[in-house]
């Protein structure tokens, strides 16, 4: 079977948190620091505060941000459900836009529009590692004093023109950029999110906030030479990392050039191969994009059904996984009133992720789209089979 997805990890990463396990300390301390100022110097951001997982990230980027009961915060649709979880758990509501049909991404156009006076911020998201466009998205957040919060769970190491130079996503345009390090992402700790930011007190807020509203650490308790209590300044979370999963980052992060790399020379290979498929399209990078490709959305014909292909090429020994899920088609979010999307609702429904990994082989990449290909010829001939019956 050649899975959808395989994270790089070896003895390297195991001593890591061999190591940390010796030491005693596992909990946030020493690795987590030290992974907080590697990641921020390899985004080029003057913070960098990790959490437990992304969407504790998100959640505290909207919370600090100062989102709460009846707020409104613009987002798509188009993305894994905890993007629009956290905006609720907020108490606020969110807008959704719908998304351009080449990027996937937020259509800037749709942006003004969806802007009313409840609106408290604008949440774009960075889908499948591919940028989103801050350039025309940061301006009109601006000129209405919204925050702009960049939900970057896939984009760690994408890049992006802006101001006149290539920047990582992470790197401060926005008030706030947050990452996730789930097995499925571009690097992994197992769970694990990050928040870069330009704002030393939104930095502040975010360590205190993720450690129960404690005024003094754990870590710097258990280290002091006097009696320390610490004090509850605010009602705080639960939402701190494990030095053993910081550890696993920070090898993780050593990886990361090297594993961008691969993955942009597979993902040109993929586009070279499907070539010989015409109906499928590839994914489509802009200019002043270039893509970390955590992964890699093929546009299927008007004729393929994209259930029946997905199980084809599963009995085949090729995974899949269907395009990025709607919220707004969800049970969760079904009651609420929700503009016409028929942009995202197109990509949920006729697009499949292809399987990418660094370790991938060419061979896997031909077998592949082998399979998608037979797979696509099945889709036409019982096309062909129910006119000829009709």
């Amino acid at each position: 079977m050649i899975p959808i997805a395989k994270p790089l990890l070896d003895d390297t990463e195991a001593a890591a948190a061999a190591a940390v396990v010796r030491s005693g300390w596992l909990s946030q301390g020493a690795q987590v620091a030290a992974f907080e100022a590697e990641f921020a110097a390899r985004v080029r951001a003057p913070y960098a505060c990790a959490v437990s997982n992304c969407t504790m990230a998100l959640h505290l980027a909207l919370t600090v941000a100062g989102v709460g009961p009846g707020d409104e915060v613009v987002t798509v649709s188009h993305s894994f459900i905890a993007t629009a979880n956290v905006v609720r758990q907020c108490g606020a509501a969110p807008i959704f836009v719908d998304i351009d049909p080449l990027t996937y991404n937020l259509d800037p156009n749709l942006l003004e529009a969806a802007i009313t006076p409840r609106t408290r911020a604008v949440l774009c998201v960075h889908q499948l590692g591919m940028p989103c466009d801050l350039a025309r998205i940061l301006p009109i957040a601006g000129a209405r004093g919204l925050a702009v919060i960049e939900d970057a769970a896939c984009a760690i190491g994408s890049e992006i023109w802006l101001d006149g130079r290539w920047a990582p996503i992470g790197t401060p345009h926005a008030d706030v950029a947050c990452f996730s390090f789930h097995p499925r992402k571009v690097i992994t700790t197992g769970e694990g999110g990050m928040l870069t930011t330009s704002h030393e007190e939104w930095d502040r807020q975010f360590r205190l906030l993720r450690q129960h509203g404690m005024s003094v650490s754990d870590a710097v308790r258990h280290h002091a030479d006097q009696v320390v209590f610490e004090d509850y300044l605010v009602s705080g979370f639960n939402y701190r990392m494990t030095d053993i999963q910081a550890a696993i980052g920070r090898r993780q992060l050593q990886r990361l050039g090297g594993i961008i790399a691969r993955r942009r020379e597979l993902a040109a290979r993929y586009r070279e191969l499907l070539a010989d498929i015409p109906p499928v399209r590839a994914p489509f990078e802009p200019d002043w994009a270039r893509s970390n490709w955590q992964s890699y959305a093929v546009g299927l014909p008007d004729v393929a059904d994209q259930a029946r292909v997905m199980q084809s090429m599963l009995e085949m020994g090729v995974a899949t996984r269907r395009g990025v899920m709607c919220a707004h088609l969800e049970p969760a979010y079904a009651a609420g009133a929700a503009p016409p999307l028929p942009a995202s609702e197109t990509a949920h429904r006729r697009t499949i992720l292809l399987p990418l990994y660094p370790q991938m082989t060419h061979s896997e990449q031909e077998a592949v789209v082998g399979a998608l290909r037979r797979a696509l010829d099945a889709e036409r001939a019982l096309g062909d089979a129910l006119r000829a019956v009709a």
